[in-house]
């Protein structure tokens, strides 16, 4: 009688991938811990200076579905390029799956790919307008889907300490988020709430502060109530305002007041090119003007572009744009609120503003609020500003 063949046990493999493309500012590394961890997989991912690296062990089959599902499944923003697997012998015995330190910003060949910024997300937006939630009106509310990414970066890779976020300490409350896998702020690089992140002000054409928020961690008031507050009414008085965001200054009027358009044109020296508007929601854009589908998924997409769109006629003229705005166009260039600065803005005044660089016509946009003072201060009364360098 033939000895019995004991079953082969299948052994556990290593792999090495190489990732190039949009992979980090976009949840990529979270979402690698997340697939890894749920696939019993052992190993590390990190940034690079030319994307990420990854290296798993654990059973053949196992590491290609997680080959097959880091391509099928990745982040709604990720892009990936290129994908070199290296099978790679003897196993190194990791006991977990870790995001390690990314490799330093001095190593040749950078190539990273990273996104511009994200307009604000659904599950963000929502916090800033509840009045429970410790980011309620907090202007620079972000998550791995969401917030600034380009307009912070000082260099690769993609990591706190290489944007300007790097001089904001988060509080205990925020590096727990930071720090949990489960939490959609997971590796979120510009993380921040009231206790520590940038706050705002409003300086007037001399610089002078006329309100803050930054009014300390514990306070239960809105803590952008003052500046905001006195933006708004200064719009609706008719005031030019210099709004600093996420890539540079912006100026800003009632988009319905005739004589301020016509200030803010004389003041800036465009007398007649068409300005581009912000409208408080989508809901006025369907109203007002003229959109398809396709037009609609433009307005809301994550890269918030300004959306060339046709008016429609015969619209109440008290809510109508003023006429100077885009003389005699039939077309607007329309924008919906995408940072949490705008949707405050917008919810409190309820009528479309002019939103056009802040610059003089030919000038480069300003993103210092030191230069946009010396550059502005005969365009804009107002100064809203951010304690956040753009970069």
């Amino acid at each position: 009688m033939a000895p019995a063949i004991a079953p082969t046990v299948p052994t556990p493999q290593r792999l090495h991938l190489t990732i190039q493309g949009m992979v980090q500012g976009v949840g990529f590394r979270p979402f690698v811990y997340s697939l890894a961890t749920e696939l019993g997989l052992v190993g590390w991912v990190k940034n690079s200076t030319q994307g990420v690296s990854i290296e798993v062990e654990g059973l053949r089959d196992r590491l290609e579905t997680f080959m097959e599902q880091l391509q099928s499944q990745k982040p709604p923003h990720a892009d990936l390029q290129t994908l070199e697997a290296d099978w790679l012998m003897p196993l190194i015995g990791y006991s977990k799956f870790e995001i390690r330190t990314s490799d330093s910003a001095t190593s040749p060949g950078k190539s990273a790919l990273i996104l511009p910024d994200l307009a604000t997300c659904p599950d963000c937006l929502q916090e800033i307008f509840d009045p429970h939630n410790r980011r309620y009106q907090y202007p620079f509310t972000n998550c791995t889907h969401c917030g600034p990414r380009f307009s912070i970066l000082q260099s690769l890779p993609y990591d706190r300490p290489n944007t300007t976020m790097g001089r904001f300490q988060m509080c205990a409350a925020c590096q727990a988020e930071y720090e949990n896998p489960r939490d959609r702020r997971f590796h979120a690089q510009p993380n921040a709430c009231p206790s520590c992140g940038p706050h705002l002000e409003l300086w007037d054409s001399n610089g002078q502060v006329l309100a803050t928020s930054n009014v300390g961690a514990h306070s239960h008031a809105p803590l952008t109530s003052a500046p905001l507050t006195m933006t708004t009414e200064a719009i609706r008085q008719g005031k030019v305002v210099a709004i600093k965001g996420l890539g540079g200054f912006h100026l800003v009027v009632d988009a319905r007041n005739q004589a301020a358009v016509q200030t803010l044109r004389q003041r800036k020296h465009r007398p007649d090119k068409p300005l581009a508007i912000m409208a408080p929601s989508l809901d006025w854009v369907l109203g007002h003007c003229q959109v398809s589908k396709a037009e609609i998924q433009l307005l809301t997409a994550a890269e918030a572009p300004i959306v060339l769109l046709r008016t429609i006629s015969g619209v109440d003229a008290s809510e109508s744009i003023a006429p100077v705005v885009a003389p005699g166009n039939p077309y607007l260039g329309v924008m919906l609120p995408y940072m949490p600065l705008h949707h405050l803005l917008m919810a409190e005044l309820g009528f479309p503003i002019v939103a056009t660089s802040g610059n003089l016509s030919s000038e480069p946009i300003c993103t210092d609020e030191q230069d946009a003072l010396k550059r502005l201060s005969a365009i804009a009364d107002l100064f809203l500003i951010h304690n956040r360098p753009i970069a």
